[in-house]
């Protein structure tokens, strides 16, 4: 099957409380629905987890609005590591969550209600979009960016996940992943600057290379009427050299630790990669037909970037759509086309209210 990549699946959070932090991520950023929560041993990840199998607590959370969800993410039998240092604009990895809203004035309003921490008001970005930053209780970075209208509307006012802000040592090697492998194939902006907009985050006074990418194909895979469309923004400090964000770290470690990608065509995508030079540094397919993660299943591969950010590729075999009747719906015949509407109103049942 030709490698077709769908959209954001999730965006990997690193926590030390996976049950304080569903439910903060649930009230303040509206992602109520549990796909899935599986408690078990990560015996695939041993390229980046010290060679060693880890216990560990995994919920996947979305938003109904639309975007990305969250895989929130714990070490059980080994206590997480923060990073010694305070990460700023042009650390190395994933720096900032991107997050969708309908309405980012209304957005900014209700994060200010709740007392969240707020880096400055809603300013625009390069191409004139308004945005904000705002940080959760384990102090990432989130924007909140205007985009479209909800695929559903829900009480949320933010969605789910648009895109990431990653910092880079060579924006030119890293396109390799994120324009030639990824298919991120429109520059919106590339520019040299100091930035307004990023002034009163860590570090956002640097001068940088900033470039936003976005694709031009049109998502077409079975999850992407809520998937949606996104983007990367790629961030390279000029005079600040930057450090890595997991140094001395490991994966699953508080931060943000990975970007995840649906996917169709696993084989043909493990080709792309290999000739690129991002050969999978895991591969689930080598062991497994398909892998069990508790409630779903699928494939699954990671490869490493130039800087040092863990993508992840899913390819979904099954999930659940009304667990206590034990319904699932299975993809492995299945046509790479959207699914209707009425099987995504069915995750409604997996809200946690």
């Amino acid at each position: 099957m030709k490698m077709q990549i769908n959209g954001i699946q999730q965006l990997g959070v690193g926590v030390t409380n996976i049950e304080e932090a569903f439910a903060w991520y649930r009230k303040h950023f509206g992602m109520d629905i549990k796909m899935f929560e599986d408690a078990a041993m990560a015996e695939l990840m041993l390229p980046h987890t010290e060679n060693q199998p880890r216990s560990r607590h995994a919920i996947l959370a979305l938003n109904m609005q639309g975007g990305g969800g969250f895989e929130i993410w714990q070490h059980t039998a080994r206590e997480p590591h923060h990073a010694g240092f305070e990460l700023q604009l042009g650390d190395h990895g994933i720096l900032i969550g991107k997050l969708r809203t309908s309405d980012v004035g209304k957005a900014f309003q209700y994060c200010r209600q709740l007392g969240l921490k707020l880096y400055g008001g809603i300013v625009k970005n390069p191409s004139g979009t308004e945005h904000f930053f705002v940080s959760d209780i384990y102090n990432n970075i989130w924007e909140i960016i205007q985009t479209g209208p909800p695929v559903f509307k829900t009480q949320s006012i933010t969605g789910g996940v648009y895109g990431v802000v990653i910092g880079v040592k060579d924006a030119g090697k890293s396109l390799v992943v994120y324009r030639d492998l990824l298919g991120f194939d429109i520059v919106e902006y590339d520019i040299v600057d100091s930035f307004a907009d990023l002034k009163d985050i860590p570090g956002g006074r640097n001068t940088c290379r900033r470039i936003l990418l976005k694709h031009s194909r049109k998502v077409n895979g079975a999850f992407s009427p809520v998937l949606g469309p996104s983007c990367i923004e790629l961030v390279q400090t000029l005079e600040y050299k930057g450090k890595e964000i997991y140094e001395g770290r490991i994966w699953g470690d508080p931060g943000f630790i990975h970007l995840c990608y649906d996917i169709n065509g696993m084989d043909d995508l493990r080709e792309r990669a290999n000739a690129l030079g991002f050969p999978f540094t895991v591969d689930s397919s080598v062991e497994h037909d398909t892998f069990d993660m508790g409630e779903a299943a699928g494939s699954f591969a990671y490869i490493q970037s130039h800087e040092g950010t863990l993508i992840e590729f899913v390819e979904t075999h099954k999930i659940p759509l009304i667990k206590k009747i034990g319904w699932y719906l299975n993809f492995d015949n299945r046509k790479i086309k959207p699914l209707p509407r009425w099987v995504f109103r069915l995750f409604g049942v997996m809200r946690v209210k």
